[in-house]
């Protein structure tokens, strides 16, 4: 039985660019629904995937044909055939008027993609399609508990909307990442090494990272590490938060902190078995933490707003998890794993907001409501912040 379709924020963003741009591009790590999305949008546009190999081989062999074969269409997975831009470009440029001609997807993780700014440069919208948000998904999440189910299912289409078994879904999901996607990428000569750099990783969310520490302890060279780790953040694997600075005389940290695009996938490499053992584990503050970043990354992407997402810390240990900067306003978030906002949570933010012109603090919290503790301080559950913070509501 097919599942329903599950509408996506981004899709009015999609709409007005494929009336304007006479390419579309929407990138993406494996699995969080290109293809489906483009689909259900652009159902009367022809579809042709690369991922199968006579497709793959027509495209290559006779590109002109290939791209030829209907007014409009839609090529899944574009990397596998780089030499089709060069003509897709040509075509364009016959003819700028042919809005939404070409609607590509493909895998962020390669190289392919992270040009095609410059190949397609002014003739293509590149958009990024991340996993479900908590607001594609629906159904409020009303308690604790709730919200660590969430954390420990993950986001990603198969497992929170098609029915498929979250382990028999990850263990799939990491099996062809590095079996294919890697392989294809870089030369990685050990995968049993890389993955377990992964699972260090996962070991690490909210911490700043160290690399010669991971070094260490995979026993592998800092530079392979660094090289590693580049690679897990282009795939969209993980995500490193930078420091603020702004113009700020305190000394402050140099190094990212660390987190998963995706909280189930790291539940699953840390073999979590329940949302009950994540929720009551060590690393329950740090889960909630990359929830709240990650839905904060994904109202961006989703919604085209303006924004930067970073974190503050200083040499005296003073420490901000979320810093937004939306031009006009600097938004000073921490995030707290609590249904029970106290005053407490805010002595931070009282500290430090003098040092941040312009600025509006609140605190993120597992709580179902808002609460105002007083006329500056604003207790937010974290299902509301990204809405909060990127309109720049008070």
């Amino acid at each position: 039985m097919k599942s329903a379709y599950v509408p996506r924020d981004i899709e009015p963003e999609l709409r007005a660019a494929a009336r304007q741009f006479p390419v579309v591009v929407l990138t993406g790590a494996r699995q969080t629904g290109k293809s489906t999305l483009l689909q259900h949008l652009f159902p009367n546009v022809a579809y042709a995937t690369l991922d199968d190999p006579f497709t793959r081989q027509a495209a290559q062999e006779d590109p002109r044909s290939f791209l030829a074969q209907a007014p409009r269409l839609v090529i899944d997975e574009i990397q596998h055939v780089p030499d089709l831009l060069p003509h897709v470009k040509v075509l364009v440029d016959a003819d700028r008027r042919n809005a939404g001609r070409f609607l590509l997807t493909g895998s962020q993780a390669f190289p392919l993609m992270a040009g095609l700014g410059e190949t397609l440069a002014g003739r293509a919208a590149i958009f990024q399609l991340l996993p479900f948000s908590h607001h594609e998904l629906g159904n409020p999440v009303v308690s604790v508990d709730r919200c660590f189910q969430r954390i420990f299912d993950g986001f990603y289409p198969d497992v929170v909307a098609h029915g498929v078994d979250r382990n028999r879904f990850y263990s799939s999901y990491v099996q062809t990442y590095l079996e294919r996607d890697i392989r294809l990428m870089t030369a990685v000569h050990d995968l049993k090494q890389f993955q377990n750099l992964v699972g260090l990783l996962a070991a690490r969310i909210g911490n700043l990272l160290n690399l010669n520490e991971l070094a260490k302890e995979a026993g592998i060279s800092a530079p392979t590490v660094r090289r590693w780790i580049a690679l897990l953040e282009t795939a969209g694997l993980i995500y490193l938060l930078r420091p603020y600075s702004g113009n700020l005389s305190k000394r402050i940290v140099k190094s990212p902190k660390l987190y998963f695009g995706d909280t189930g996938l790291a539940a699953w490499l840390l073999r979590y078995p329940t949302p009950n053992s994540l929720h009551h584990g060590p690393q329950s503050g740090a889960f909630f933490e990359n929830l709240v970043l990650i839905e904060c990354l994904k109202h961006k992407a989703n919604f085209g707003t303006v924004g930067e997402l970073f974190f503050y810390r200083d040499s005296n240990h003073n420490e901000i998890d979320l810093v937004v900067e939306t031009g006009a306003t600097t938004h000073l978030v921490e995030i707290k794993q609590t249904a029970t906002p106290k005053a407490a949570h805010f002595d931070v933010l009282r500290r430090l907001q003098p040092v941040f012109p312009r600025s509006r603090a609140c605190v993120a919290t597992a709580a179902a409501k808002e609460e105002r503790l007083s006329a500056q301080l604003v207790a937010r559950p974290w299902s509301q912040l990204a809405d909060c913070v990127f309109s720049d509501n008070p």
